[in-house]
């Protein structure tokens, strides 16, 4: 009788410990904090990716997608978050912009096979910039990634207010004349029109990205 009850503790812990792997495997806890390295550039409300590896938001010298275009242009994450879900990755957005030297936390619950991660905004002051921390996987507690400025390269580098939803202009309309076509690095602003690089000009990296494993900061 004791080897037989033995037995079964040994079984219900086997049992108890595969099904606690199981769930943890499951769900997990990140919260992502994003901090602003730029002197002049404002991010428009970021947004957190939990995916599979084998999904991706963009890859370069290809055309970006009407979401990350619109996400680039106007600083909107709906499109992009409504996308990514419907294919089943776990999503959430931050509630407000971030300002130069500031720092921003968004906590996203992921599930399943959905163990990388991407962190996407808008450079506001700018066309179509962005920048991206994209398909990283956070390893042990804690991990830190850095996120270079991209161009969607869906509409022109025109500089102009009108285009340019962030301050000091407040516009919204779109140029594809110019848009060079595919994802790449931004070069940066060059005073063409109404911006001036002395304000809102960077050099990569622009953004840091540290993850933590888990509820607690």
């Amino acid at each position: 009788m004791r080897k037989t009850l033995r037995g079964s503790l040994l079984m219900a812990g086997f049992l108890a410990a595969t099904l606690g792997m199981s769930l943890s495997a499951q769900a997990e806890t990140l919260r992502v904090k994003i901090t602003n390295l730029t002197q002049g550039q404002i991010f428009s409300p970021p947004i957190v990716i939990a995916h599979p590896r084998n999904m991706s938001t963009f890859k370069f010298g290809e055309a970006a997608s009407d979401a990350l275009a619109t996400l680039a242009e106007t600083g909107s994450p709906a499109d992009l978050a409504a996308e990514v879900g419907a294919l089943g990755a776990d999503v959430a957005t931050h509630d407000g912009m971030i300002l130069p030297g500031e720092s921003g936390i968004v906590t996203i619950e992921t599930t399943g096979a959905n163990r990388r991660i991407s962190v996407l905004a808008m450079l506001v002051s700018t066309n179509d910039a962005f920048f991206a921390v994209d398909s990283v996987k956070p390893t042990g507690r804690f991990s830190r990634f850095f996120a270079s400025a991209y161009d969607a390269g869906s509409e022109a580098n025109n500089e102009d207010c009108g285009f340019v939803p962030g301050p000091p202009c407040g516009g919204m309309a779109r140029d594809e004349g110019g848009a060079e076509g595919f994802v790449h690095v931004h070069s940066g602003i060059h005073g063409i029109a109404d911006l001036f690089p002395a304000d809102l000009d960077w050099g990569n990296p622009v953004a840091m990205v540290n993850v933590v494993r888990g509820s607690q900061p």
